[in-house]
Order: C-alpha cells, then structure tokens, then sequence
C-alpha cells in the first residue's frame, strides 16, 4: 500500500476513536465508504487483465496468458471468462488448447471444491469433450471431493451438449446407486431430453411417470421436451397425451409449447386445427411468434394449398415479424411447382435484400422456372442480383 494512504488510514481510525457512541452509526457509514473507494482500486486490475484476453488475437498467446492469469484466485471466480474463452477456443477448433487451460486450473486448491469441478465439466460438455468431462467427475473421489447432486447434473448436461445421448441414459441409471444422490427434477429433465433425442419415446414418457411416483412434480421444461419430441417425430397421438395431462396438471401453456403442436398439425395436415390453436393462443395472450406462422405455412405446403399459404405468409408481415430464411426454403420451391414463378421471383430478391444466404440451387430453380416462361429479363436481373449481392455472392448460371 502507498506509504501516504496508511498514514491517511491511520489517522482516519484515530478520529473514528475518538467519536462518541451517539455518533458511532455516521462512522461506520464513513469506514463502509472509505473500505469500498480502497477496493476498488484492484478492480481495474482485474478487467485489464480480462481485456487484453479478449483482445489477444493470437490463440496461442490467449492460451499462455489464461494460465499465467490463472495464478490469480480472485482471476478463477471469473466464470464469465473462462466461459468466453473455452467458447472462443472451440469456435477455432482447438480442442488440445481448451483441454491443455482446463487441465492446467487443477493444480489449484480449488478443484477439491465441488463448484469448481462442475464449472470445468460444463466448460468439456459445451466443447463437446464429454470424455474429458467424465474424468474430470470421477478424479473428484481422489480429491476428496463430495458427488452431489450438482455434479451429477453437470455430468448428464455435458452429456446432452456432446450429444452422447447414449450414454446420459446409462449414467442416470448407474451413478444415483453407486453414489447415494437422489436425482431431481433437472436430472430427469435432462434424461428425458436425452431420450427424446434418440427417439426412445417409450423410455422418456417411463421417467415421466417415475418422478411423478417419487414426489417430483414435472416442470413447464419437462413437458415442452416431450411435447417437442413427440410432435416433431410424428407422434401425434403421444403427443396429444402429453398435452391433455399437461393441461389436466394446469400447466400455464407458453408460446413453444403451443408451436410444439402446431407443428405436429402441420406434419398430420391438420392444418385448419393449426389456425384453431392460433386463435386459442391469442385468446390465451400468447401472442404468435414467427414458428408460429412458418407451421402453420408448412401445413397448408403440405396440403398444396397455394391460396392459404400465400396469406399465411402475408400475415407474417402484418404482424409485424420478419420471415427468415426456413420460409423462404419453403415457400420458393412450393411456388415453383405451383407455376407462381412471379411470386418465387419476388422472395428471391427478398432473400438477397435481407441478406440471407441460401443454397444457389433455390436461384436457380427461379432462373430456370423465369427462362421457362420466356421471362428472360427477369432471369438476368435475378442472376446480375446473385452475382452483385455483397453480403454472398452467387455464380447461377442463366442455362
């Protein structure tokens, strides 16, 4: 500390001293204030180092200067930086780097607590290093390191985000004997998850009802994960299953529950029960978003209705949202077939205005429809478009 701020500290607490009781609460306003202006002297320390991280360009170089920050032990309760490295690291591929970090934080003492192993195996797990993950999990007996719960569940989501759906299902099933934990609520979310994931509806609806036995009262998660498998993989009647006890346990219905199942319509062509469940949910004050409406438009793509489709997508304007590119790999081809080569021609420059990039086979499927009408202008202007936009650009040849 600088020779003059003791001096100054010094003196601060002599006249703290010599005030009275009476008068003691204002001190103790002044210490807190006085205490906090010298904390924060380090704070900038500790961002500076933070920002010549994020900063750094050279991969290698973040690598070194992580470790050495690593020293630090106030640098380790950053959660936020290791996260945004690890990420940076993947994003780039390098995997030996993130595990060459990780296995550098466990000279410290920290990793004898529990929090800190969970944050490296989530930190493997969004990496896709679920084997790295799981050593990480089982090292934490030789560090005298209590399994809870917590580390249970960062095992199983580390499992989900390596997609090693297999192996979430064997591990629920194994570790809760072998470790004594009791699994909650977000550890039969994730199971659930995971095998929904691989298409084993049978065992994600049993662990529905096993927590219901033990106690465990499933959550708006638990039912959207089954809603969203069941839909999506064509099994409406489970589905339809999952709704009405969801609705009979008065779960309040959110918008991705509601999609979930506009979905499932629009896969069965029941797509006038689609528009239904729209108005419900405006009823209900949930208010459609764009899924809603490109559902509802694969339903009636599906059901070759062009009138209906063309309203739908109309609609998606009018209310204000903004169609992304999953429409427009929808409705291009549908309207081609449909002969409406004009309307096609149309979302095609659409897509080049909003910058979208998309496969150059759905151009030339315009180009080729327009040269087919005898339409040779606008298949030239389409082409120059592709070929002119800054944001990607295309080679569609003309013939």
């Amino acid at each position: 500390m600088d020779p003059s701020l003791t001096t100054h500290c010094l003196r601060f607490h002599t006249v703290i001293s010599l005030l009275t009781p009476k008068t003691m609460s204002l001190s103790r306003i002044f210490v807190r204030v006085f205490s906090t202006s010298v904390e924060s002297d380090s704070t900038p320390t500790m961002r500076s180092i933070s920002g010549h991280l994020y900063k750094d360009r050279s991969l290698k170089q973040l690598v070194q200067k992580f470790k050495k920050s690593s020293e630090f032990k106030l640098f380790r309760t950053k959660i936020k930086i290791y996260k945004r490295t690890v990420h940076r690291l993947a994003s780039a591929k390098c995997f030996n780097w993130i595990e060459e970090i990780l296995e550098h934080q466990k000279k410290y003492e920290d990793m004898s607590k529990e929090g800190f192993s969970v944050r490296l195996i989530n930190l493997y797990g969004r990496s896709g290093m679920f084997e790295h993950a799981q050593k990480v999990f089982d090292e934490m007996h030789e560090r005298k390191c209590a399994h809870t719960v917590l580390s249970l569940n960062a095992l199983l989501g580390a499992g989900l985000k390596s997609k090693k759906f297999d192996l979430v299902g064997g591990l629920f099933k194994e570790l809760p004997k072998k470790l004594s934990i009791e699994p909650d609520l977000i550890s039969y979310n994730m199971v659930i998850k995971a095998f929904c994931e691989m298409g084993s509806f049978d065992l994600a609806i049993s662990m529905l009802d096993e927590m219901e036995k033990k106690g465990l009262e499933p959550d708006l998660i638990t039912f959207k994960t089954l809603l969203h498998g069941l839909y999506g993989k064509c099994q409406f009647s489970d589905g339809e299953k999952i709704w009405d006890r969801m609705k009979k346990k008065n779960v309040v219905l959110d918008d991705r529950s509601y999609n979930a199942k506009l979905l499932g319509l629009a896969l069965e062509k029941k797509t006038k029960e689609a528009v239904e469940l729209v108005e419900e949910m405006k009823s209900k004050g949930v208010k459609p978003n764009l899924f809603s409406f490109n559902a509802v438009i694969k339903g009636f793509v599906n059901e070759g209705n062009l009138e209906e489709a063309k309203l739908w997508y109309n609609k998606i304007g009018q209310s204000s949202l903004a169609p992304d590119r999953m429409i427009f790999n929808m409705l291009i081809p549908f309207f081609c077939e449909k002969g409406e080569v004009d309307l096609a021609f149309n979302l095609c420059k659409e897509i080049l205005k909003r910058k979208f990039v998309v496969d150059v086979s759905l151009l030339q499927l315009v180009v080729d429809g327009l040269v087919k009408e005898s339409k040779m202008e606008e298949a030239k202007k389409l082409v120059e478009l592709g070929k002119f936009n800054m944001h990607a650009r295309y080679t569609t040849p003309l013939f």
